[in-house]
């Protein structure tokens, strides 16, 4: 809905401009070096979506990207399935498989993912009986649907360029081509906060 929608606006704004604050000299001390990113691993980032979503800064930054773009199911469903694949307890595998059925799959889904209609229905078979690979053809789907579409997006968006330019960098006329942009100690704060 429209009021849904600004919102939403209204709160990615607020994001925005607490972002400004922390770049300042303060927030920079605050963080320690193990909040820095490894300027290779955020470059291997680029190489594959699965090196970026298997780093833990690497799928908070996409997250954070998918989120922007109100896009974020499909990372959630991916996550979940993920998470779902570590289950121990056979008694466990019906209700969970059940929740990611209820969520992200069927008809009336608070968060459907975009699956094509063979998919959707070989799922929903794998629901009578759930194992520990029932959804890892929907899985797969979303991920080549992320791969191709988001992914692409994502690597070209400041969430990941502002990572990737080395820190001092900054925003100049030559390497900037928009007014505003987090700069690397902001986007790791944001990283943060959304892992």
């Amino acid at each position: 809905s429209a009021k849904d929608m600004k919102h939403r606006l209204g709160f990615l704004l607020q994001k925005s401009d607490s972002c400004d604050y922390s770049s300042s000299q303060g927030k920079k001390e605050k963080l320690s070096s193990s909040q820095r990113l490894n300027q290779e691993e955020v470059r291997k980032w680029a190489e594959s979506l699965e090196n970026l979503i298997h780093h833990d800064r690497g799928l908070a930054a996409f997250r954070a990207f998918l989120k922007s773009e109100y896009s974020e199911e499909n990372i959630e469903f991916w996550v979940s399935c993920e998470e779902y694949k570590k289950t121990k307890s056979p008694a466990k595998l019906s209700p969970k498989a059940r929740k990611i059925y209820d969520e992200f799959i069927s008809v009336q889904a608070t968060k459907e993912v975009n699956l094509d209609s063979c998919t959707r229905e070989k799922t929903s078979h794998n629901m009578l009986e759930p194992t520990l690979s029932c959804f890892d053809e929907a899985q797969r789907k979303i991920f080549t649907l992320m791969e191709k579409d988001s992914y692409r997006r994502f690597l070209k968006s400041p969430y990941y360029l502002d990572l990737v330019s080395p820190p001092g960098a900054g925003c100049g006329p030559k390497n900037c081509k928009r007014n505003h942009t987090h700069s690397l100690d902001c986007n790791s704060n944001i990283i943060s906060q959304c892992a």
